[in-house]
């Protein structure tokens, strides 16, 4: 286990049992799905999300939760960790660590992440669902993809659901897993490109002021300042 010691006073299993949360009526929600999450709140106030790594795809038939094991800092969770307390430190919009564990099973592994909550719950794809975002918006966008980039973060999948926004033109990014700090270079316009399939496909059955080559370039205007 990794844990923030400022966050956690007694470190154990049970932080990452949703049931224990649930007992103690202080699970919010649960959703289901790749990575399985849920929101608590501790007995201080604090409001964390629990997410148990889960495989997508066809991966997901052979094995759902279980990841071949290579060592302990190879592991989804602490290499998450690790990167959300770097990228906490260097004061970017992501949520900060507050604990992970692995689980070993002989040649396997299960693995779990606590983070602090971000102020927002609206994601992209869901404002983007309710009316079209202003061009400050798209802006705003950019710049947290270009602050990434910046300090040469590579997220793994960035997309509509994983930016959060809130009512003014702050934007948030979840979802670090598989992430990591590399020179800067051509991968940045893979990530573009696939943040921009994904603002596609939400957006694809909604009216056409919610994305198109307007919005896309008020976006890459963003990413592009310095």
């Amino acid at each position: 286990m990794l844990y923030d010691a400022a966050r956690v006073g007694q470190p154990g299993a049970v932080l990452f049992d949703p049931e224990h949360w649930r007992a103690r009526g202080a699970l919010e929600a649960a959703r289901g799905g790749r990575g399985t999450v849920a929101f608590v709140r501790t007995p201080e106030g604090e409001r964390w999300v629990l997410r148990h790594y889960r495989r997508g795809g066809l991966a997901a038939r052979l094995a759902r939760d279980r990841y071949f094991w290579t060592g302990a800092e190879r592991t989804r969770a602490f290499r998450e960790w690790r990167l959300l307390r770097r990228l906490r430190a260097w004061q970017l919009p992501v949520p900060a660590p507050v604990a992970a564990r692995y689980v070993r099973e002989g040649l396997f592994y299960r693995a779990d992440l606590l983070t602090a909550e971000l102020p927002v719950r609206r994601t992209v794809a869901h404002a983007l669902a309710d009316a079209p975002l202003p061009a400050d918006a798209w802006l705003a966008i950019g710049r947290c993809v270009g602050q990434l980039h910046a300090r040469g973060v590579q997220h793994a999948d960035l997309n509509a659901h994983n930016l959060l926004l809130d009512d003014g033109d702050t934007v948030y990014v979840l979802d670090f897993d598989r992430g990591r700090i590399r020179p800067r270079g051509v991968w940045e316009d893979a990530v573009l490109a696939r943040l921009d399939r994904s603002l596609r496909k939400v957006t694809a059955d909604l009216p056409a002021d919610r994305y198109g080559r307007e919005q896309w370039r008020a976006l890459l205007a963003g990413a592009e300042e310095r």
